[in-house]
């Protein structure tokens, strides 16, 4: 019989992220008298080696603080070049925009968009800056310590872990349809000998070493200012992209107020827009005035599924880049607003209006200290390996984060110069009175608002523990009246009985097998007695490290 993986209890510090080596090197940290920020860049840095697909130097960051005193907010996502307007990208797609990128589901995206590969869909990085701002402001160590065991990593090669080499086996079969100059590096870093690394099989990166000591070095001021931005501009102009040298030496990271909603007597925290944690908010704000805990479990479902339908149409309708556009998140959160949009929930299933953004390709972490502090933070190049195009001489994948903007000149997300697109990744944190309980998260596109949902209720409807929280069967919902459940949420009496009401309440439900679609994620939570609980994905090579 399979055993499920149990809770991580630590009485000083925990760190729990998608790849234990990469939980390692955070945890390393930690025991070097490093604090939780140290822990979670040290974990950070650490992923874009081990984790490629999913995250690299070249992709955005977001990140949730708390000091031991109040929570703290970082948007360390990138804006798009200066030339990229709504113009350009219809003078490069024959006027239509490109054609709609397959999404989970068997759902296609409703209308043109950017391409998903190349430079069309390039915005400036984020994460390098992001890694430098958080350590500015909370960081103990050294910044170049932290780099050590990612350096290492790329430099003399780590094993490819197992659900590792099935997502870059996964990208590296979309970039066999790619050409152009654009893409002539992606085979010679992600597919030596023309194919991914297999399972156990050791990979090499020592560009990535260069660039990470180069970033390491300066204080992350050679990726905007120095010999790499200086290599990026001259690839793009080579290579058909619009990014610039001014387009990464105008790049600034944003400290922003979180933003929490009241559920079942406590706050969950979420960033503010250009990210999408505003569906979670919504989807819990509603449920909040509904009975979960002592229900039958198709109603239970129903309800959470109903909600978050209602979460990412506000998300989809309202989130931009805030420093350009007014997004009314007060007025989505009131309470006014979410009763009104709880009433809409009737016992069938509706179809609110809503966008249909792509899978995501993500990593997330989670770090706590003795002193207190504890981090939430994800970052991601979106998609597996985001644009496909690699920085010669360098080692990393950009990501393709203008998927996320908008065609429609009267949307407000509508692509533009110098803005940032709605965004898929979101870090979450939980507090109980003003004192934290701690972060958590759950990644995977379009999927993270809605395990965040199912995360939270599981933790304060349910009272399971995080690691139970986190194995606990999920659902996913795409678009229209579909939704896809995992096996397990049938293997039982009661779950097929819900199944077949969520069927005659008119969902469409589908039984999916792979486990990618229902996300990844982990979770800490404070104890009583100053200590830690922690959980870590076990659908695929989550890693938890304590002492």
């Amino acid at each position: 019989m399979a055993y499920p993986r149990q809770p991580l209890h630590a009485p000083h510090g925990a760190v729990a992220t998608s790849h234990p080596l990469a939980a390692a090197a955070g945890l390393a940290v930690l025991r070097r008298g490093g604090n939780a920020v140290d822990a979670a860049l040290a974990t950070a840095i650490t992923l874009t080696v081990v984790q490629p697909p999913s995250n690299d130097i070249g992709g955005d960051l977001f990140a949730l603080v708390w000091d031991g005193e109040r929570l703290h907010g970082l948007n360390a996502s990138g804006r798009s070049p200066a030339a990229l307007t709504l113009a350009a990208v219809r003078a490069a797609t024959g006027g239509r925009g490109a054609a709609p990128v397959a999404a989970l589901g068997g759902a296609q995206s409703a209308g043109p968009a950017l391409p998903a590969r190349g430079w069309l869909p390039v915005t400036v990085p984020g994460a390098p800056a992001g890694w430098r701002d958080l350590h500015d402001r909370f960081g103990r160590l050294p910044f170049a310590d932290l780099f050590t065991d990612a350096v290492g990593y790329a430099e003399h090669g780590h094993p490819v872990s197992t659900g590792v080499a099935a997502a870059w086996a996964r990208g590296v079969a979309a970039h066999a349809e790619l050409s152009g100059p654009e893409y002539a590096e992606f085979d010679r870093v992600f597919a030596p000998g023309g194919r991914a690394p297999r399972p156990g099989e050791r990979w090499r990166n020592p560009d990535a070493a260069r660039t990470l000591r180069r970033i390491a070095e300066t204080g992350s001021e050679d990726f905007y200012r120095g010999a790499t931005a200086e290599a990026l501009a001259r690839h793009a102009a080579r290579t058909g992209g619009l990014l610039t040298g001014d387009d990464l030496a105008g790049h600034t990271s944003s400290w922003v107020d979180p933003v929490p909603v009241r559920y079942r007597g406590q706050q969950v925290w979420e960033l503010p827009p250009n990210g999408q944690g505003l569906a979670a908010l919504v989807a819990l704000g509603v449920l909040d005035g509904l009975e979960l805990a002592d229900v039958p479990l198709a109603d239970r479902l129903h309800r959470q599924i109903e909600a978050v339908k209602l979460g990412f149409a506000d998300a989809h309708a309202h989130v931009a880049d805030p420093d350009l556009v007014p997004v009314p998140t007060a007025a989505l959160l009131s309470p006014g607003y979410l009763a009104a949009r709880r009433a809409l929930i009737t016992d069938r299933a509706g179809e609110p209006v809503a966008g249909d953004p792509e899978r995501g390709g993500t990593v997330y972490l989670c770090t706590a200290d003795a002193g207190g502090m504890m981090v939430s933070l994800i970052q991601s190049t979106y998609l597996a390996f985001g644009s496909h195009v690699v920085l010669p001489g360098h080692g990393f994948a950009l990501q393709n984060r203008g998927l996320g903007f908008r065609l429609d000149p009267a949307h407000p997300n509508v692509v533009g110069p110098g803005r940032r697109p709605y965004h898929t990744i979101i870090p979450g944190f939980l507090t109980r009175e003003g004192e934290p309980v701690g972060p958590f998260g759950v990644m995977g596109g379009h999927m993270q608002p809605q395990g965040h949902v199912q995360l939270v209720s599981a933790t304060l409807d349910g009272g399971l523990d995080p690691q139970a929280a986190l194995d606990a069967p999920r659902w996913y919902w795409h678009a229209g009246r579909s939704l896809l459940v995992e096996p397990e949420l049938v293997g039982t009496a009661e779950g097929r009985a819900a199944v077949d009401e969520l069927r005659a309440r008119g969902h469409e439900v589908t039984v999916a097998a792979e486990p990618a679609v229902f996300g990844y994620g982990q979770a800490i939570w404070r104890t009583a007695d100053g200590g830690y609980v922690a959980g870590s994905e076990s659908r695929v090579d989550g890693g938890m490290g304590g002492f």
